[in-house]
C-alpha cells in the first residue's frame, strides 16, 4: 500500500507469516489462550502482546496456533478492549501540540498536527460508521 501523505510506494516483497502452527511450537491452542490473558492482565497492549509471544514465546502469529486474534480471545475472556489506532494518534497530536507551544514557527511540525488530526478525525468517523452495522462504539 502506498503512503497517505508522499511519494514513497510502500515496502514491495513483504509477506506474513503462513497461518499454518509452526513446527517447532510446543505449546497448546489452550495454552496460548492463557498466555495472552496473563499478559493482558498485565496491562498490555495487543500490540504488545503479539510482539511479546513472538520475541518470547517464538509464535510468531497467534491466529496460526489458537483460530483466533488476540482481540477475539480477549473478548471472550471479557477484557476491555481499546482501540489502540486512535490512542496512538490522539497521543501523537498531544505531543506534537506541546511541542508548537514551545516552538511556535515549527512549520512542519504544524502540518504534521493537520495530517494527525485529519487521520483521528477519519478514523473517527470510520468508527462510527461501522458501529451503526454493528460493530463496537468508540469513544
Amino acid at each position: 500500500m502506498a503512503t497517505l501523505y508522499g511519494k514513497g510506494k510502500g515496502k514491495a516483497g513483504s509477506h506474513p507469516p503462513k497461518l499454518e502452527k509452526p513446527y517447532w511450537l510446543k505449546l497448546k491452542p489452550s495454552e496460548v489462550e492463557e498466555l495472552v490473558v496473563k499478559l493482558a492482565k498485565q496491562g498490555m497492549s495487543m500490540a504488545k502482546i503479539g510482539l511479546v509471544l513472538r520475541d518470547s514465546y517464538g509464535i510468531p502469529k497467534v491466529k496460526a496456533v489458537t483460530g483466533k486474534k488476540i482481540k477475539k480471545i480477549l473478548e471472550e475472556h471479557n477484557i476491555k478492549v481499546e482501540k489502540e489506532d486512535l490512542l496512538a494518534l490522539e497521543k501523537k497530536a498531544e505531543k506534537l501540540r506541546k511541542h508548537l507551544e514551545k516552538h511556535k514557527k515549527d512549520m512542519t511540525a504544524k502540518r504534521g498536527l493537520q495530517l494527525t488530526e485529519s487521520k483521528i478525525r477519519r478514523l473517527k468517523k470510520y468508527y462510527e460508521r461501522t458501529e451503526k452495522r454493528g460493530g463496537k462504539s468508540v469513544k
